[in-house]
């Protein structure tokens, strides 16, 4: 398990293109988008992947038999020399994978390890039929506005799922991304953004100030990024955690149907 040079990243665009689902974090970093980490069993002909977005959102792909790799996968996990100093959620492609990891994360007493835990992923095909609905039973709020987002917001803004952890710089969100702010009564109170744009789709990020949750304003900025999308012919992509109740109950209300349900490891951080 190695990591690969960010010029030969190349060699992984064909595996990653026959992915079924949304990896479209993981094309960011292979396309060098933004600054992610590539290990691999073999530089010279590598078959098996590990793709890790700076985010913390991780693809294990390709060759699942590779005992080398995957012993030394597994001493990654539970970070037998340190190299990891965060959690990591980890996808997996193709399927076999899963019967592989359930043998290699269990210990002695065939116990799940502590470091992984198991969870789902879903994701979400958008019905515009069914957002249109929405949109018309929507009311105004003259406490809300919701403007363009800045280099400024983009800078400032503290959260986890924020336009910094998905974009190099705020110039270049700027320049390829786009975002929406929402102010309540003159104040920041939560952020739409793309997460990733990648031809003909966007995926969306949405962030809400912790003092303004629960306020049913999360799904107002959305929407305007999602009219943006309509606009410029863009199809939003939606997936979250199977456990992020919020988010599952806010795709459903903006028009999103589950389209598939996916195996999702949290490859926890203990420090050793």
């Amino acid at each position: 398990m190695v990591l690969l040079d960010k010029n030969n990243y190349h060699t992984l665009m064909e595996s990653l293109k026959a992915v079924p689902f949304n990896t479209y974090f993981a094309r960011s970093v292979v396309e060098q988008k933004i600054d992610g980490k590539v290990y691999v069993d073999n530089i010279g002909k590598p078959q098996t992947f590990y793709i890790i977005h700076p985010y913390g959102m991780s693809l294990l792909l390709g060759k699942s038999d590779n005992k080398m790799f995957n012993q030394q996968f597994r001493e990654y996990i539970i970070n037998a020399d340190s190299p990891r100093d965060k959690d990591e959620w980890m996808q997996t492609f193709p399927h076999e994978w899963n019967t592989v990891l359930d043998k290699l994360f269990r210990d002695d007493q065939h116990q799940l390890i502590p470091e992984v835990e198991l969870d789902a992923r879903v994701n979400f095909k958008f019905n515009k039929e069914k957002y249109l609905d929405y949109k018309a039973g929507e009311q105004a709020d003259a406490s809300i506005q919701i403007t363009p987002t800045t280099q400024t917001v983009f800078e400032t803004l503290q959260g986890a799922v924020i336009p910094a952890n998905f974009w190099s710089s705020s110039a270049d969100f700027e320049t390829n991304g786009v975002g929406y702010s929402l102010y309540y009564d003159n104040i920041l109170a939560s952020v739409a953004f793309a997460a990733f744009i990648e031809k003909g789709v966007l995926e969306l990020g949405i962030e809400t100030i912790d003092q303004f949750r629960g306020k049913g304003l999360a799904h107002k900025v959305c929407s305007a990024l999602i009219d943006y999308c309509i606009e410029k012919d863009l199809e939003p992509i939606w997936a979250c955690k199977l456990s992020n109740t919020g988010s599952f109950k806010l795709a459903h209300k903006l028009g999103f149907e589950v389209s598939r349900e996916l195996p999702y490891y949290r490859l926890k951080y203990i420090a050793r």
